[in-house]
């Protein structure tokens, strides 16, 4: 009789196995894997194990396999929901894929993946609901999404910060080059205390801005060391701006590397009744509502959010199709010069 049934091992897993290795329930398993909050973390834990053991692929995907495509494209954005609904970035991206897609056969999914569960976006994304994803706003230590690249199509908007384990494809602006220019901008106006208002640096666009402004001050023989951090928000802005005027240290330019912080730390200089541009000339990142409607408005680089999207879909139409893409796709930007320099 046992040699009947065969070794477990050798047959191909079903549910059934995979709640005999986990010691659970067959709907416990079902729970877990479409991913319901009703199962406690250990059970969650004990059940992916079982699922990892036996290779275990969901109905859904064999199905999905089965008939070619899910025709469905999930985009990522591995933050809270309230930075989410607060950025412009966002959104503008969203309408350059969506506008995309709407002449294709595949239609788009929003997942806003939060930090509480990231595991779950992985379940998502592996058990053969989408046909590929497009991954926005990557944090350093958002590794699982660079880690799944080479399971399933992706598109990066922007270049990941994990270690790149194999052929990753990003769509991107040259963000060195940008806060390169938007420095440069300022000391064409004749100053020569150039701070700068840094983004995150488990983001690559915070960490290549801040490059950007250090190799606009080197090769004007100045010195970069007037550097405070935020995290591309508003109140960041206000916070960093607070801090270097703390400091005590003359300045009479600041590069900020995003408009939302730049539009918070006006808010601190006008309080303080500093100027801008008479006694501070300010520069940014980002044509977006904050950069138009600060006062006075703000002299950025743009960065065509719409168009990023919109390639950033194109190419992963490509790659589902079988095709061959570039691993980094570069979007020309813009010098906007307004009031604020």
């Amino acid at each position: 009789m046992g040699a009947a049934m065969g070794d477990p091992a050798k047959q191909q897993p079903t549910l059934e196995l995979v709640a005999a290795r986990a010691g659970v329930s067959r709907a416990t398993v079902s729970r877990v894997v479409n991913g319901s909050p009703n199962v406690k973390a250990e059970v969650i834990e004990q059940v992916n194990r079982a699922i990892a053991e036996l290779n275990y692929v969901p109905n859904r995907a064999a199905r999905s396999l089965a008939n070619g495509r899910t025709n469905s494209i999930a985009l990522v954005i591995p933050e809270n929901a309230a930075r989410f609904f607060a950025d412009p970035y966002f959104a503008t991206v969203i309408q350059g894929a969506a506008m995309y897609l709407a002449d294709t056969e595949f239609t788009l999914t929003l997942l806003i993946a939060t930090e509480a569960d990231p595991a779950k976006t992985g379940r998502y994304l592996r058990g053969g609901n989408v046909d590929g994803a497009l991954i926005l706003s990557h944090h350093s230590d958002d590794r699982s999404y660079v880690e799944l690249a080479g399971a399933l199509p992706m598109v990066f908007g922007g270049r990941p910060m994990s270690k790149e384990t194999g052929p990753v494809h990003v769509v991107d602006v040259d963000n060195v080059a940008a806060a390169a220019t938007a420095t440069r901008t300022i000391l064409e106006s004749g100053r020569s205390r150039v701070a700068t208002i840094a983004g995150p640096q488990n983001m690559g666009a915070g960490q290549d801005r801040l490059q950007g402004w250090r190799e606009a001050l080197d090769s004007a023989g100045l010195d970069a060391d007037l550097v405070e951090f935020g995290d591309f928000t508003p109140s960041g802005g206000e916070a960093a701006m607070t801090a270097l005027l703390e400091r005590g240290q003359p300045l009479d330019g600041i590069f900020i590397a995003s408009a939302q912080m730049a539009f918070g730390a006006l808010k601190v200089l006008h309080e303080r009744g500093i100027l801008v541009p008479r006694d501070v000339s300010i520069t940014t990142v980002d044509n977006d509502s904050y950069a138009q409607s600060a006062s006075p408005p703000l002299t950025t680089v743009a960065q065509p959010a719409e168009r990023q999207g919109a390639t950033m879909a194109k190419l992963l139409v490509e790659l589902i199709s079988g095709g061959k893409v570039p691993e980094r796709t570069i979007i020309p930007t813009e010098l906007i010069k307004r009031g604020s320099h």
